[in-house]
């Protein structure tokens, strides 16, 4: 009897633990007011009062409040209420410099922030309120990428960090910039970032075990962001059910790369233009880029997964690159090393409106990009493409930004692909509405290339389904070519060699290789020629 009595008294003292409610401190109960004054100084002894009490929620209610910077503490959660908006000052000196102890691209001096944390814990934003960083009136100094105008959050080497369901809107620069955190819950935000240069939406630099998802974003820089600009890899990071439109690029990994970026998901999401498109302080209209992923300041990407994408109307839809900008993130250091970019598999993506600029996977000379998966993708795109735009020699820009409109408009109206290394594309159909002249596919310096099913459907004459240029061990087989073409296959010349080209269904194309003299490494086999 009497142990039954002490697992009641402990079943009690659980339970009562169990419904213990975190504290409430009401940024009222501090002073705040709903007046033009900055109301920084209350919310700020709210934060601390609830993080010295042990934890809680600081309470933003209905109405709006003007604020200055908020430095987060130790188990605080910042709750912007359903009709609370939470202003920024439009006063530059409400923004007091910060020095954060972390180094990184983004840290080499001060910066200004609306709401800032380094080295603390258990930090969330929630609510379905706003905050609105009332950034359009803050100057930009020369290429200051942000630095003199206030983001609206920065969160540094923090651990433990959950941002759900607020409204973001109008920062003086990028929106969120999460460096060096780990365990970051980012669900259910709404960012609309449209009135200064460098108006990023999501930036996650260098974190680790991190989850994006059901954020709709329309920036008029880049959406979401991975970026690596310190020595620390972002790792182990999940993105999905995301809406993105962007002037620049959608979704992006780079262009900082100094620590890398190795497992990541990136899933079911919509890219789609911005509700914005008669103005852009950065970028395109429509979008640059519907996925890009970069390495061009050293840095490893590996174990990238792409699938269930839908891209409208963007220039460059697709766009993979191994550049060598070799810029460093602190001042002294050298960097040496290209980098490194593969294992990467891009799937089920649909993209419809695309511009003719066509996507890329490029490398560099004896630095290919390698192991490359592309698997069932649709792609329509305008067309228009002409001969010069075939006869145009692509300069490598090895050391230049990387950009999915870089090249200008490309020789193949689907993918150029330079300096690869093993790349199979599967399940590809390429369309183009008006006539384009240039070929599908043009392949230079590529080693080990498989291409199956792929449907070509041209509208109008063609100069060839696949170009080949210094390309070795390329298959392609079981596709279906319309185009009104000299030959299915165009050799451009170099070194050549164990080209397979078998059981394929060429409708208007007379035949299937360019030259009628090839070795005898050059095969076709099993390919059928259909005519009107």
């Amino acid at each position: 009897m009497r142990k039954r009595k002490n697992y009641l008294i402990v079943l009690i003292l659980l339970l009562a633990v169990t419904n213990i409610q975190a504290q409430d401190f009401n940024i009222l109960d501090f002073g705040a007011k709903q007046e033009s004054m900055n109301n920084a100084p209350a919310i700020q002894a709210a934060i601390d009062s609830c993080s010295s009490s042990g934890g809680g929620r600081v309470v933003i209610p209905a109405g709006n409040y003007l604020t200055g910077t908020l430095i987060m503490k130790d188990n605080v959660e910042l709750h912007v209420s359903g009709g609370a908006v939470l202003l920024g000052s439009k006063n530059i000196d409400d923004y007091p410099d910060i020095k954060p102890e972390y180094v990184s691209l983004r840290t080499s001096g001060y910066v200004k922030q609306l709401i800032y944390a380094e080295n603390v814990k258990n930090i969330k934003i929630s609510g379905f309120g706003e905050i609105n960083g009332q950034g359009k009136d803050f100057i930009r100094v020369g290429n200051d990428e942000g630095v003199n105008r206030p983001h609206m959050i920065q969160f540094i080497s923090c651990y433990n960090v959950g941002v759900y369901d607020v409204s973001l809107k109008n920062s003086g620069a990028w929106m969120q910039h999460y460096l060096a955190c780990e365990q970051v819950q980012i669900r259910g935000i709404k960012i609309f970032n449209h009135n200064n240069y460098n108006n990023d939406g999501l930036d996650v630099d260098g974190c680790k075990n991190v989850t994006i998802s059901d954020i709709i974003s329309d920036t008029d820089d880049d959406g979401i962001t991975l970026k690596s600009a310190s020595g620390r890899p972002c790792e182990n990071i999940s993105i999905t059910n995301c809406v993105v439109s962007s002037h620049c690029n959608a979704i992006k990994m780079g262009t900082e790369s100094n620590g890398g970026f190795r497992n990541i998901s990136i899933s079911n999401c919509v890219v789609k233009p911005s509700v914005i498109n008669n103005s852009t302080f950065y970028g395109q209209k429509i979008g640059i880029s519907g996925v890009s992923l970069e390495i061009v300041d050293g840095g490893t990407m590996e174990g990238i997964v792409v699938s269930g994408i839908k891209i409208e109307g963007t220039h460059t839809p697709l766009f993979i690159r191994l550049g060598n900008r070799a810029r460093p993130y602190q001042e002294g250091m050298e960097i040496t090393n290209v980098g490194k970019l593969g294992d990467v598999l891009i799937s089920d993506i649909h993209i419809s409106n695309a511009k003719n600029i066509a996507c890329s996977i490029t490398g560099l000379p004896d630095n290919p990009v390698e192991n490359i998966v592309l698997d069932n993708i649709v792609f329509k795109h305008e067309g228009g493409g002409v001969l010069a735009d075939f006869n145009n020699e692509i300069p490598e820009k090895e050391k230049d930004y990387p950009e999915g409109t870089m090249f200008g408009i490309l020789p193949a109206h689907g993918f150029f692909i330079r300096h690869a290394k093993n790349i199979t594309l599967k399940s590809i159909q390429i369309e183009t509405l008006a006539e384009d002249l240039r070929p599908a596919f043009l392949l230079e310096d590529v080693s080990g290339g498989q291409f199956s099913d792929i449907q070509l459907l041209n509208e109008g004459k063609s100069v060839a389904g696949f170009a080949l240029k210094d390309s070795e061990h390329i298959l392609v087989k079981n596709s279906f070519y319309k185009g009104d073409s000299n030959s299915f296959v165009k050799m451009m010349g170099g070194k050549l060699y164990g080209i397979s080209i078998l059981n394929n269904v060429l409708f208007q194309s007379r035949s299937i290789f360019s030259e009628k003299r090839v070795n005898k490494s050059v095969i076709e086999q099993g390919n059928i020629f259909l005519k009107q």
